[in-house]
């Protein structure tokens, strides 16, 4: 029987337990139709199971959509351009896609004549915030349903025991060859939390990393690469321009490969708690970094502090779920008129889990001048004893204070 009038609604659906079984109890509980929507964003092996899996449960209307291009220019990429990193460690790789997932439910929902949304995000993270703050903002009527803030099935014993009550199939795989820790997937990053991560002083196990070589184990030569900027945004890899999702898949794999991306951090969620993750995040770490040296040679002093102000502000409305705010597009605005100079090439060097900079350039942006920078005879273009006065006005309010202190 349909409860508030919910007649269709449309499920996050990734074809794991978690989210099978939330849809045989939205079918009971609502009385309604479910709709599926499984995002393609990288994270690789997921998306045809699950198709497959909503075919065999019967659901009539199936939404498996590549959204990788769109979700590394559109959101990866504007990320990077303010250098977003949330206290201090994380790259934001599971905060960032979920704007575009809740874009995409709210616009489903729209398309089939849904009443609501679902999302299989728990009532202690993170994700529902950043889920449902996003699908208000677009569509500020719109019903959401969380299952995991309204039944008891509260451990994964309870939900495999609803599996079996209910006759849904879920694949067991050996003992041993399935990962025991929770984890999340796609083009930026892969995250993994619980099992013995919950004890913050334990060391994960070599064997939980999965697109990264440790750093012991990689190349013992290192691998350059070179990244081309256009508008703050990277082009182009050792001259071969290509789109925003392959650019982001070989720097993962280069970048993993050498031993690059890993994070062990323990981050203070919205809702309130300390939560302990591992993350990778190789190609983004490079692009980090790149950006960095960019924006080194060409932005204007004054413009980047300003720059790294903002930063923490930006990264924890994105952490929080604040992407379709007005402060984050005021802020993004802000950032963007400053990439108009960020144009040129750099030179990193890859190394044993060390990204360096090595070289960077730029033909039409630089404001790097070698006749004035020089430590050798510079031709007058400088002149030093202009520094006189500069420190001596500079230094006019510390000579007062220090007067007054003197008595």
């Amino acid at each position: 029987m349909s409860q508030s009038g919910i007649k269709k609604v449309v499920l996050a659906y990734s074809g794991g337990l978690d989210t099978s079984v939330i849809l045989k109890w939205l079918e009971d509980t609502y009385g309604c139709e479910v709709v599926t929507f499984t995002a393609d964003i990288g994270q690789r092996d997921e998306v045809e199971p699950a198709r497959a899996k909503a075919e065999a449960y019967g659901v009539k209307e199936i939404y498996i959509e590549d959204l990788r291009e769109e979700f590394v220019r559109d959101f990866v990429f504007p990320m990077f351009r303010a250098n977003t990193i949330y206290e201090g460690e994380y790259l934001l790789g599971t905060s960032i896609a979920r704007p575009l997932i809740a874009k995409r439910l709210v616009e489903i929902a729209n398309e089939t004549g849904a009443d609501a949304i679902s999302h299989g995000a728990t009532g202690k993270g993170n994700d529902q915030v950043r889920f449902e703050l996003g699908a208000y903002a677009l569509k500020p009527g719109i019903k959401i349903i969380a299952p995991w803030r309204e039944w008891d099935l509260n451990s994964r014993e309870k939900l495999l025991a609803y599996a079996e009550q209910h006759g849904i199939p879920v694949e067991m795989k050996r003992k041993g060859s399935k990962s025991p820790y929770s984890m999340d997937a796609n083009l930026l990053h892969i995250s993994y939390e619980g099992y013995d991560l919950e004890d913050p002083w334990a060391e994960p196990g070599e064997d939980m990393w999965r697109w990264t070589r440790s750093p012991e184990k990689a190349p013992d030569r290192p691998t350059y690469v070179e990244l081309t900027f256009q508008n703050g945004d990277i082009t182009a890899i050792d001259g071969k321009p290509m789109s925003p999702g392959a650019l982001l898949e070989t720097l993962n794999r280069v970048a993993g490969e050498n031993g690059i991306g890993r994070a062990d951090i323990v981050e203070n969620r919205y809702v309130g708690m300390k939560s302990r993750g591992c993350y990778e995040t190789p190609g983004g770490t490079v692009m980090l970094k790149g950006h960095r040296a960019m924006e080194s040679l060409t932005l204007d002093r004054e413009a980047a502090h300003l720059k790294d102000e903002l930063m923490p502000r930006y990264a924890e409305l994105i952490y929080n779920g604040y992407w379709w705010s007005p402060e984050r597009e005021m802020l993004q605005a802000a950032i963007d008129e400053t990439q108009k100079v960020i144009n040129g090439e750099v030179r990193l060097k890859l190394y044993k889990g060390n990204v360096l900079v090595v070289g960077r350039k730029s033909a039409t942006d630089s404001l790097f001048d070698e006749t004035i920078a020089t430590f050798e005879d510079d031709a007058g273009v400088y002149d030093q004893k202009d520094a006189d006065g500069f420190i001596r006005l500079n230094a006019l309010r510390l000579r007062m204070a220090g007067a007054r202190r003197q008595g």
